[in-house]
């Protein structure tokens, strides 16, 4: 079976490794154009372009898949069915029905929840405790195909956003094999999804990533590590962004009285801060400008004292 990869995060790698060591022929591998990247805005390849090319697989970087020569390219590669990861361009059908088979999607949420852009990144931010990996076949909607395979994971109490990406690439690229080996033998049946019980996972925003200190302590600490380590929550001292990386909840549920959401109460062995409801403790956190740091490390060079309110 002839398979075409389209990916470019780094949550599609292991999925590209998998078909390369399982045998699959993969004639094709689509990525995004290489785009600056960093501080220093060096022009980069995404990550599957260099996982395909240290695997000796050629590699298509359209900067539109609806172009009439990158659609004549694909053509001619002959693909039995074409594989998609976090490829970050929608299809157009002249596309999704080329191949025999299709095109299958690897989505990290167990859809129809979660459809969208940052699937892990909401889960987290909205306090799920499970999430997964759905193996579907693409149509026209926005991750709206039927359902062909599907695995729920647990999230843990301290999952970032980051660590919960590796654990369903993985788990993406496991369920993508099984997937295929059931297609072959056909014994893969599809079914529908219901979209009563659709929700939506839009791309974030930079509203997304305020801390607003009004909050519950619960809320914010979902938030702060659903953004964790990608783009980080932020708050503002003394006119500087000051992002907030990792936290712990004190006194979660206890209505904070006699100071305002915001303010820092304790500057010693912990920074506790008040939020709406309980109290964040700041583990680590990272100046404009500057490291992440340990929040011990950071008031070593920084006078954050009791009394000051975050996010003025």
């Amino acid at each position: 079976m002839r398979v075409v990869f389209m990916g470019t995060p780094d949550f599609a790698v292991p999925a590209l490794h998998a078909l390369v060591n399982a045998g699959y022929p993969v004639v094709g591998v689509v990525t995004q154009p290489d785009r600056p990247r960093g501080r220093g805005g060096r022009i980069q390849p995404p990550p599957v372009k260099q996982a395909a090319l240290r695997m000796g697989l050629p590699v298509l970087q359209p900067v539109r898949v609806r172009d009439d020569y990158f659609i004549e390219q694909l053509r001619e590669l002959k693909a039995d069915i074409i594989v998609v990861a976090a490829y970050g361009q929608i299809l157009p059908p002249s596309i999704l029905y080329l191949p025999p088979r299709g095109c299958v999607n690897i989505h990290a949420s167990l859809l129809p929840r979660y459809r969208g852009a940052a699937p892990i990144h909401r889960a987290i931010m909205n306090g799920e405790r499970e999430t997964g990996v759905t193996i579907m076949l693409m149509d026209e909607g926005l991750d709206t195909g039927d359902i062909l395979l599907q695995q729920a994971v647990s999230i843990e109490e301290t999952d970032n956003a980051g660590v919960l990406h590796d654990r369903l690439a993985l788990l993406g690229a496991e369920l993508l094999l099984k997937a295929l080996q059931l297609l072959k033998q056909g014994n893969l049946r599809r079914r529908p999804q219901e979209d009563s019980l659709a929700t939506y996972a839009p791309p974030l925003t930079r509203e997304d990533e305020i801390i607003n200190w009004e909050k519950a302590a619960r809320d914010l600490y979902n938030q702060i590590r659903g953004l964790d380590p990608w783009p980080g929550a932020r708050t503002w001292w003394e006119g500087k962004v000051l992002k907030v990386w990792r936290v712990s909840i004190k006194g979660e549920g206890n209505p904070v009285k006699g100071v305002i959401p915001g303010q820092v109460v304790a500057a010693g062995e912990e920074v506790l801060v008040a939020t709406g409801k309980g109290y964040l403790s700041l583990q680590e956190v990272q100046l404009q400008g500057g490291r992440r740091l340990p929040i011990a490390d950071f008031l070593r060079g920084h006078n954050l004292v009791p009394g000051t309110v975050l996010g003025r």
